[in-house]
């Protein structure tokens, strides 16, 4: 099958071309994202591959539809940046990567909340330049604190399980209650009680019109003087300025975060010969207790290596007419 993907790094085609090796599909790379400008560079192209800041709007899959593209494959598992109603109209199905390796994102979350904790990164750069004060890098026992987690998933259920090692008690919380949650010794919890309880809360849901700004100024209220907030999931369920105003005031004593909700003009690039035009981005940098990586949570090569075969799957089973196991739909 002949597929296009878009915003493609050295690393996509590395994977996808060594896991294409069993499939022998037809992939071409562009390093542009996909958006209304660049559509019409699908022409004659049946699937397209894209990522989490591509763009898959009506306007966009009008024009895909128009150039014959009938799949759009995410290879990622979020899929909020596809409108999924106007694909249905259309007769185009999507499909996505549900889990690749939930390790990955849930380990990143325990290497920002230590991080943080022990400031690690700040200890580096001071031994570096010859100094060996302790001043100012004095952490916690995680052992005996209270984190929450916000969904749970396969990501949540192997966080939790990392901080039960840790001696962490757990409180979790997800639209409904599984038998597994007590067995991995998480205690189910409404949002209000994991908000008022936990020293450390880390995000691990989807991005839905629900769960948009999750995190804002009346649950921020509603957290312990002092917490840790983390998110490695959808930079949209928080909200930045709120957050900045409780990081002003000291309620929220660190965050952590791998996205951001305007993440798309600035991850994944080099900027670093450029003046970053994003006022409130740069306000979160100017803190030294925060912590923000590029939304690498998920970059290690198991996990790509997972990506590229459960995407070429799914392009393969649209291809021979097979259920979808993976698709999406409105």
């Amino acid at each position: 099958m002949n597929v296009l993907f878009f915003s493609a790094k050295v690393y996509d085609r590395t994977f996808f071309d060594a896991a294409n090796s069993t499939f022998q599909h037809k992939l071409d790379y562009l390093e542009v994202p996909l958006n209304c400008n660049t559509a019409v560079l699908a022409k004659g192209y049946e699937a397209v591959c894209i990522f989490v800041n591509d763009r898959a709007d009506a306007e966009v899959l009008q024009l895909l539809a128009e150039q014959g593209v009938k799949l759009i494959a995410l290879r990622c598992a979020g899929f909020n940046n596809v409108n999924l109603e106007a694909a249905a109209a259309l007769g185009m199905k999507a499909v996505r990567v549900p889990a690749y390796s939930p390790y990955s994102v849930a380990e990143h979350t325990l290497a920002l909340i230590l991080t943080l904790n022990r400031k690690t990164h700040r200890a580096y750069n001071r031994v570096k330049e010859g100094n060996f004060a302790l001043n100012g890098l004095m952490g916690f026992d995680l052992h005996g604190k209270t984190v929450g987690l916000i969904g749970l998933g396969k990501i949540g259920l192997v966080t939790a399980k990392i901080l039960k090692g840790f001696g962490c008690r757990v409180l979790g919380h997800d639209i409904e209650k599984r038998d597994e949650f007590d067995r991995v010794g998480i205690e189910f919890s409404d949002l209000a009680s994991l908000y008022a309880q936990s020293d450390i809360i880390s995000l691990h849901c989807p991005l839905t019109p629900k769960t948009h700004h999750l995190i804002n100024r009346k649950t921020i209220a509603q957290m312990k003087t002092g917490v840790m907030l983390i998110n490695t999931s959808r930079g949209a369920l928080v909200d930045t300025k709120a957050v900045i105003a409780g990081l002003k005031s000291g309620h929220i004593k660190y965050l952590g975060i791998d996205v951001y909700e305007e993440e798309a003009d600035l991850f994944f690039e080099d900027l670093s010969d450029r003046v970053i035009q994003d006022d409130v981005f740069m306000r979160l940098l100017s803190f030294n207790n925060v912590l923000i990586t590029g939304h690498q949570a998920f970059f290690t090569s198991n996990a790509l290596e997972s990506i590229a075969a459960i995407t070429l799957q799914n392009i393969a089973d649209f291809e021979q007419g097979l259920q979808l196991e993976n698709e999406v739909k409105a």
